[in-house]
Formats: C-alpha cells, structure tokens, sequence
C-alpha cells in the first residue's frame, strides 16, 4: 500500500477554470496539461479541463499528446514544443495540430501530411520577445505566404509568449502584445486571415485583457498558483495539490545524537524523531533540508537533518501521541493548518510550477471532488 501520495482536487481545477472563462468570454480556453498537466495528471486534468468547457488543450511534446490520443481524448490537441523527423510522422496518424516557425519544420510536416494522405493545422508560432523559438515578428508575413503554398498544411492557428507578463512593470509585455498585433494586422493587409490567435499565459489571463484575442492559455493558475507575487488576484485560485504520506517510525535521541546524512542536525536536547517514508526520489527537494515543515495532528513540525531519496526526519520534540501510520502532509492543508507550495517556494527560491512537476511518478496521483 503506498504511503506517500498526491491528492488531486478536481472541483478546485473545476473551480478555476471556470474563473477563467468568466472573465476572459467570449474568448475560447485552451488548457495547458504539458508536464503531466503540471505533475497533476494530464489525462485526469484534461478530462476535466473539457468537462468544464475548454476547446483546446496544449502540450509540449508529441508524446504527450499521443498518450492523451490513445486514452480516448478527441479534443484538439495542439503541441506547442518541436518535433523531430520521426515525430512529423505521428502527428497525422493522431491527429495533431503542430507548430511551426522554420523552414525544415515546413519541409517534414509537409512529408509526413503527404504521406499520410491528409492535411495537419499548423499554428505558426511568432517570437515577439521571448528570445526562445519563433519566426521574428517583423518577419512572419513572408514566412506565412509560403506556408500557404503547402494546402496540406492549413493555417489553423498565431500564437506568441509573453517574457514579462508575470512583473509589475508590464512595459516589456505591452511591447510584445504590441508587435503581436502589428505581425496580425501585416497578414490582414495582405489578406490572410488567421482562425486562432493566442498569447495570453496565465499572468496576461490575471492582468492584460487586451491580450485575449480568439484564445487564452492558462496554465500554472488551472491548478491554483498565481505566477509571480506581482500579478494581481483578479481571479480566486484555489490550490489542486495535497502532497501527504505516513509516519513511519518514531523514536526518542538524547542531547547530542544526529540524525541523516552528514550529522547536519545534531539534537540540542533529548527529543522525539518521527521519520517519513517520502524524499527527493518523490520530489520533495533536498534543499529543504532543516528547513522544511510538516503537519501532523494539525500541528507544524520542523524536517531535520538531509533529506534523502526516499526518507525525511521531523523533530516531534516534546509531542508524544504521534503515532506509526498517522497522516502528514508535506503541502496542503490539514485541519485549519496550510503549508503552501508559495511558502515552500520562499524557502530555496523556485516557484510553483517546479514545485509540483517534482512530483514523481511513484507517487500516485489520488483524485477526488472536495465540492
């Protein structure tokens, strides 16, 4: 029986889905469930990203795309990473919409939508700033008009990335929205009219209404994080993740004992030491070593000593009544107490969307409706 699990709440990614149509309607949702829908469970969240009314959903990587295929989602799925030579090939057998912004992504999906005897939307992705891929923005419209020469690709689809949109200073990103439209207006003038168009993350969802156009991408605020401190709380999140697990064993140290790896926790004065069967081998990171915390029986307790791959220890001092088996959670809530993935976050600088894609695959994934 597992002792560590992530406990999935559906209502709450329910809940803030509908957060996000509400307020960006009539615009259409596309659901980011790249990275296991974010260590959730992308099949799971898909499900119920569709159930709640989104159109589209999008992944990084062709894999991903063909597993949520294969269990039975028909949604378009559009795959917003590249692919290789090979991967051109599955994304007609599955019905993928891809995308494009170079000349050799032109020349294989072209092979492989011939070869297949069918055509496969494209969405022509526009670097606008974001420095990462991306035809140029002030040089889309010739790379679009030979697009259209190739009628077994269709342009289903523009879409750029914000760099910025998650600061206070939302200069940078007024200036990409702005090359945005511009690169839009280009292709109209020319007469090319383009189905989808999408630049809207999470944070340009919270702050930049603007940016809505035909489709907006949320992505970390599905589960229930805001993408920086500096994005305003237009839309209440609700958290989606419980990481808990189990007391393993408990036992009492004297003054001068240590505990884990290295001796880096040395016990001050006689006290209880419950360990935990979970670790870095589940992600939960080793830089909260004697840093992190716990709740058990609603009470906060302190990790001590390393974090190992498959083991943590928490100092208990004085409190005798916990117990082998009882529950602890590591992220969530328990009672009216709350370790939020924020707060874990201040404590060895990352940020939320690291935080829970650690999660690794043997921990299972427990879902369930708090509603």
């Amino acid at each position: 029986m597992q002792q560590t699990i992530a406990k999935v709440d559906l209502s709450a990614i329910a809940w803030n889905l509908q957060g996000v149509r509400d307020k960006v309607a009539p615009a259409a949702v596309m659901a980011v469930v790249k990275a296991n829908a974010y260590g959730h469970g992308a099949l799971t969240v898909s499900r119920t990203a569709l159930a709640q009314g989104c159109t589209h959903l999008a992944v990084a990587r062709v894999d991903e795309a063909i597993e949520l295929r294969k269990a039975g989602i028909e949604a378009p799925i559009l795959v917003l990473g590249g692919f290789s030579h090979d991967d051109a090939f599955f994304i007609p057998r599955f019905e993928l919409q891809a995308t494009v912004f170079e000349e050799q992504g032109l020349r294989q999906l072209s092979a492989a939508a011939r070869k297949a005897g069918c055509s496969i939307p494209v969405h022509v992705k526009v670097d606008t700033g974001m420095g990462r891929v991306g035809v140029a923005w002030d040089n889309a419209l010739p790379f679009v008009q030979r697009l259209l020469k190739h009628q077994e690709l269709p342009l289903q689809g523009l879409y750029s990335h914000f760099a910025t949109a998650d600061w206070l200073d939302k200069s940078y990103a007024e200036l990409q929205l702005e090359r945005f439209r511009e690169t839009i207006e280009q292709l109209q003038r020319a007469g090319i009219q383009v189905p989808l168009k999408h630049i809207a993350n999470s944070a340009a969802i919270l702050d930049m209404p603007d940016s809505y156009f035909d489709l907006v991408r949320p992505g970390v605020m599905m589960y229930g994080y805001y993408p920086s401190r500096e994005t305003t709380e237009s839309i209440p999140l609700r958290p989606a993740m419980t990481l808990q697990t189990q007391v393993h064993y408990v036992k009492t140290i004297e003054r001068g004992e240590s505990v884990s790896y290295g001796r880096q926790f040395i016990a001050r004065e006689k006290t209880n030491i419950a360990t935990l069967p979970v670790g870095y081998g589940d992600g939960y990171n080793r830089l909260l070593s004697n840093c992190g915390e716990v709740l058990i029986h609603g009470q906060r307790f302190p990790v001590v000593g390393r974090v190992c791959m498959d083991m943590i220890l928490v100092d208990l001092g004085g409190c005798a009544d916990v117990a082998i088996g009882d529950e602890a959670v590591l992220f969530g809530r328990q009672g009216d107490q709350w370790i939020t993935v924020d707060s874990i976050c201040e404590k060895i600088n990352t940020i939320p969307y690291e935080v829970t894609c650690w999660i690794s695959k043997r921990v299972p994934r427990i879902y369930w409706n708090a509603d």
